[in-house]
């Protein structure tokens, strides 16, 4: 059995600019899926530009990509897929392990460029908040009409995992 890192959470915060699925708007959700988990945000009816604030764990394993797929919800046909976008957590994890105690709040650790290999829309800085490491991203959706998702990433340590 593979050991446990920890968890990350991501704190789903909107959609912009959605493409429209059914007469003008759709009813967006998101699945998040990483290895055999699935986590899925709730449904926001009736709106392009969903807020969710909702925040979403998956149990870190390996630093593999995250999928991330965004449905319209359909009550009497299959849900329509909006888009889909993937990150990598390796920049974050890699920020992760430096040590920060002293830095001063809002400090930009590391920045993650767009890049046609990856789909983040823009500069998406990670940063020591609060005492905590995290990570804003806004990432566009691929095979889409339009759309972006904007998420941040925050790390837990479990207690007893083998940790970074």
């Amino acid at each position: 059995m593979e050991s446990l890192l920890g968890l990350l959470s991501i704190h789903v915060q909107k959609g912009v600019n959605l493409a429209a699925r059914d007469i003008g708007k759709s009813d967006p959700y998101i699945v998040f899926k990483l290895d055999d988990q699935k986590v899925k945000t709730k449904v926001v009816k009736n709106n392009n530009n969903p807020v969710w604030d909702e925040v979403l764990t998956l149990a870190i394993f390996k630093p593999l990509p995250i999928k991330m797929e965004v449905y319209d919800k359909d009550t009497f046909s299959y849900d329509d897929e909006l888009g889909n976008a993937e990150f990598d957590i390796k920049p974050f994890l890699e920020a992760l392990k430096m040590h920060f105690d002293d830095l001063p709040n809002e400090t930009i650790i590391a920045t993650v460029k767009p890049a046609r290999t990856n789909c983040i829309a823009e500069d998406s800085h990670i940063k020591w908040t609060n005492g905590k490491v995290i990570q804003n991203l806004a990432l566009r959706l691929r095979n889409a009409v339009s759309g972006e998702i904007e998420i941040q990433l925050e790390w837990t340590n479990v207690p007893g995992s083998k940790g970074l």
